[in-house]
């Protein structure tokens, strides 16, 4: 009692709960441990305190399926969009696709003159308009006074009656037209097999004003002459090479090619045109 009274045999400090022991065999349960906490997250670029950066947001995936779920149930569709080309704006082919005209077409007085007097400018302001009016016109023409310079045609014509020559002249008048059409297209053809890149209709219509303009001065002095003169044969030579240097400057203008390419691809024509039409002989 006397211990009692003195406080011996008690603590003075509060009591503390004391685990309990577990029955002979069995395990002892483990300590309770504080309330786990998630930590906060990070903002973007770096992983927050206490948490890997390969740790995400522990929400994301279920918000994004939510988001996809909504996005697919009636009413709310989701909207697909078209990509543009992955390899950008390509430009298109297009065969005998030629530069922008530098001008506006030319009167067929200015036409004429520049062929002869500016060729080089002329032939390139009107490499891609066509000149089909001005070009069958001059050359039926040409053809209906070329008979005229063959020694042999004109006495034939002269001396036919008149129902007789009238269809003569017509039909040589036609032949020539025919017969550049189909020189001026074998020139184009040519020159796009070089690596042209010009139109037809311009190259084969400048092709006939050409082979017209040139000739005009021998035909001219033939008519009265004969084709058999000697200063109508070097007429002849000369307007024959200065065809030669209009095609080729023709050709390389409105075909954007070297001139040994342009000249190339007037080959034949100027072949055709010496064998036809030559020194007054047909």
């Amino acid at each position: 009692m006397a211990g009692f009274r003195n406080g011996r045999g008690r603590d003075n400090r509060p009591p503390q709960q004391q685990p309990q022991q577990a029955p002979y065999g069995y395990n002892a349960a483990p300590p309770p441990h504080p309330q786990q906490q998630w930590p906060q997250q990070a903002p973007q670029g770096g992983g927050g305190h206490g948490e890997p950066e390969y740790f995400g947001d522990p929400y994301a995936a279920q918000q994004q399926h939510q988001q996809h779920y909504a996005a697919n149930t009636p009413g709310h569709t989701q909207m697909f969009s078209v990509n543009e080309d992955p390899y950008g704006a390509g430009a298109t082919y297009q065969g005998g696709a030629a530069p922008a005209p530098t001008g506006p077409r030319l009167p067929w007085k200015a036409l004429l003159s520049g062929i002869v007097l500016r060729p080089a400018p002329t032939f390139l302001q009107m490499r891609d308009h066509a000149v089909w009016g001005p070009a069958l016109t001059v050359t039926f023409l040409y053809g209906l006074l070329a008979i005229f310079g063959f020694d042999k045609a004109r006495d034939e014509a002269i001396n036919a009656t008149l129902s007789t020559a009238i269809p003569y002249v017509l039909m040589t008048g036609v032949g020539f037209v025919l017969a550049g059409l189909i020189l001026g297209a074998v020139t184009h053809t040519l020159a796009r097999q070089l690596g042209g890149d010009g139109t037809w209709q311009p190259t084969v219509g400048l092709s006939m004003l050409i082979m017209s303009i040139t000739d005009a001065p021998r035909l001219l002095f033939a008519l009265f002459l004969g084709g058999e003169n000697g200063l109508v044969q070097v007429l002849g030579w000369i307007t024959w090479l200065a065809a030669g240097a209009l095609f080729t400057a023709m050709v390389s203008r409105s075909h954007d090619l070297p001139w040994p390419k342009a000249l190339g691809a007037s080959a034949i024509q100027l072949v055709a045109l010496l064998s036809l039409i030559k020194l007054g002989t047909l």
